[in-house]
């Protein structure tokens, strides 16, 4: 009699419920980090700075070798020393507060000249008719070239200067501000017009926010040409200023007191070129932009 062996019954699946704290292995994720931040290891100040730096270099060179002779141009260290005796006698420090006076005044007037122009012209299609083409023509005229005319009209005071300043800032502002309403897209006139807004409610909510951008850009070329026609207008009779300084300077042919008033001008312009961007982040900071790479 044979006895037969049955076959071993396989093993039963594991059925049982896996442990909600137990997550089905994946795969390890890594953190990205940008390309931008990869490559950022020089810090950027120091990298921004390291243009001046070297152009002053190169300048402290060639005055030291004789390639640029002292009554061509002064060395950095001469320079260094006339500015530190010129504050020493406060010359500097008067001469910069009458020339900031006139570009504030200048530029309060040529800001609420352009701004208001470009209002009128943007906002209105009967003001665009009457006043855009009138700037439009006078803005290609040098306004250097009013100098004469602004003496004559004004007098040799300190009525012209300011009049040269602010037509000079006029035109930039009207021409930013005045591109940055009518470059408001349209679909957001629309979608105010469906919400209910009247026309003062679409130009303060929608218009006006929309050209700021515009109106900021605008307002930096207005400060950088402000200081142009400052060194223009204080040519003209003036007994004050950094103009002054220059003016007196180019007759003694001191190149060292030009550069230092010159070198006054760009940090000027510079502080307030910051103060303006700092501004601009201040009051922008709804809109994305590029930082760049």
């Amino acid at each position: 009699m044979s006895i037969s062996h049955a076959p071993p019954h396989p093993a039963a699946p594991d059925i049982s419920p896996k442990s909600p704290s137990e997550p089905p292995p994946g795969p390890e994720l890594q953190a990205l980090v940008p390309s931008s931040t990869r490559r950022a290891r020089v810090p950027r100040w120091l990298r921004r700075t390291s243009g001046p730096l070297a152009l002053l270099t190169l300048w402290q060179v060639l005055s030291a070798t004789g390639v640029l002779a002292g009554d061509v141009l002064a060395s950095p260290g001469t320079v260094a020393r006339v500015a530190g005796d010129l504050i020493g006698n406060g010359s500097l420090q008067n001469a910069m507060g009458v020339s900031l006076q006139r570009v504030a005044l200048g530029l309060v007037f040529g800001t609420l000249v352009g701004t208001t122009l470009a209002l009128v012209s943007g906002l209105f299609r009967i003001g665009e008719d009457l006043v855009d083409a009138s700037v439009q023509m006078l803005r290609t005229v040098p306004f250097v070239g009013l100098i004469p005319l602004f003496i004559i009209w004004f007098g040799i005071g300190e009525a012209p200067k300011i009049a040269i300043i602010t037509l000079g800032v006029s035109f930039p502002l009207y021409l930013n501000v005045y591109a940055g309403i009518r470059g408001v897209d349209a679909q957001l006139i629309e979608a105010g017009e469906s919400l209910g807004l009247s026309r003062w409610g679409l130009v303060r909510h929608v218009i006006l926010p929309g050209a700021l951008p515009g109106a900021m850009t605008g307002l930096r070329y207005s400060l950088g040409v402000s200081w142009l026609a400052l060194v223009f207008a204080e040519q003209v009779n003036a007994d004050a200023g950094l103009g002054f300084l220059m003016v007196q300077a180019r007759d003694f042919l001191r190149t060292d007191v030009i550069v230092v008033c010159l070198v006054v001008y760009a940090f000027l312009g510079l502080t307030a070129d910051f103060v303006v961007r700092t501004l601009e982040r201040l009051l922008l900071q709804w809109r994305p932009t590029f930082t760049g790479r």
